[in-house]
């Protein structure tokens, strides 16, 4: 049997790691290109001014992303708005409160709910969370609330709103978990230096675990509503898909991800399957966008710490 020197080792193990790293960044470069070159026909036809079209007429080819990019924006913020603190506070309570014997099984669980296939979410939003917004929620909200202008007009249970809170569960187990991650990094010393100040449990927490989490929260928030942006299968099932900008958040609307996956199948003319592949393009650049985001917020505050 062939025997490495250990220099011979380091250069096979460096030029492997380096294959590997290249063989990814390859891949990256391989995907923007075939969507480039697909949505190629329809950037020359409609140019930047398809970002910002209302019109989508596949039968008069006439194609518009602002309906969908609107559609993907408001459902992942709202999402986010009502995950992020619940997916904080779990990671609070695990990392904080619950002893270490049964923290382990109660993150295992959170975590399992980010394995629940996607349809599983959208077959549980139709026949219940979509009743529940139906005769529950929306009603409660229009007595207490009514006069807030994005909650004018009749709710049908399918919708933003709909679509929004079943997002906000599939993203708390992935912010959640990056936050307790983090949380668990605190030193235990610097816990006890805050108690030994005279500090309360809520104190403490706020000045030796919080604060100095500022920027790992803050990038596993974005990392969440990047999670949030790219989801198809359950938005598509909820939400309506009816390209149109609508001020409220009971009506239906659509994104990037649910029209594609709703009309790729059946685009016929060329100008309909490369504008989705320009969909596809953008939803690209945001998803990009927003992880570029997420690295530089955790590079900032580690200047400032």
């Amino acid at each position: 049997m062939l025997k490495l020197n250990s220099k011979t080792q380091d250069a096979v193990l460096f030029y492997v790691l380096r294959l590997i790293a290249l063989l990814v960044i390859s891949l990256l470069l391989f995907i923007m290109f075939i969507l480039f070159k697909s949505a190629w026909p329809s950037i020359t036809h409609n140019g930047l001014s398809f970002i910002f079209k209302k019109e989508w007429n596949p039968v008069e080819d006439q194609y518009g992303a602002l309906p969908f990019i609107f559609g993907t924006l408001v459902t992942s913020f709202i999402a986010v708005l009502i995950a992020a603190p619940v997916s904080i506070l779990v990671a609070l309570f695990i990392s904080e409160y619950l002893p270490k014997s049964i923290s382990h099984i109660v993150s295992l669980l959170v975590e399992m709910v980010a394995a629940i296939p996607s349809i599983v979410f959208g077959l549980w939003g139709i026949f219940y969370l979509s009743p529940f917004v139906k005769t529950s929620l929306a009603p409660f909200l229009k007595t207490y609330f009514g006069f807030l202008p994005f909650l004018e007009g009749p709710s049908f249970g399918i919708g933003i709103i709909t679509a929004s809170l079943v997002l906000s569960i599939m993203i708390v187990p992935t912010i959640s978990s990056i936050c307790r991650s983090i949380f668990e990094l605190i030193p235990q010393h610097q816990k006890e230096a805050s108690y030994a100040l005279g500090s309360t449990k809520f104190e403490m927490i706020k000045m030796a675990v919080l604060s100095p989490s500022v920027s790992g929260i803050s990038s596993a928030i974005v990392l969440g509503l990047g999670r949030a942006l790219g989801e198809t299968m359950a938005v598509t099932m909820l939400i309506g898909n009816s390209p149109v900008i609508s001020k409220s958040i009971f009506a239906p609307a659509a994104t990037m991800a649910s029209v594609m996956a709703n009309e790729y199948t059946d685009a016929s003319s060329p100008l309909h399957v490369a504008s989705l592949c320009y969909l596809a393009l953008l939803l690209f650049l945001i998803t990009f966008l927003s992880n570029l985001f997420a690295k530089s917020i955790v590079k900032n505050f580690s200047k400032i710490g």
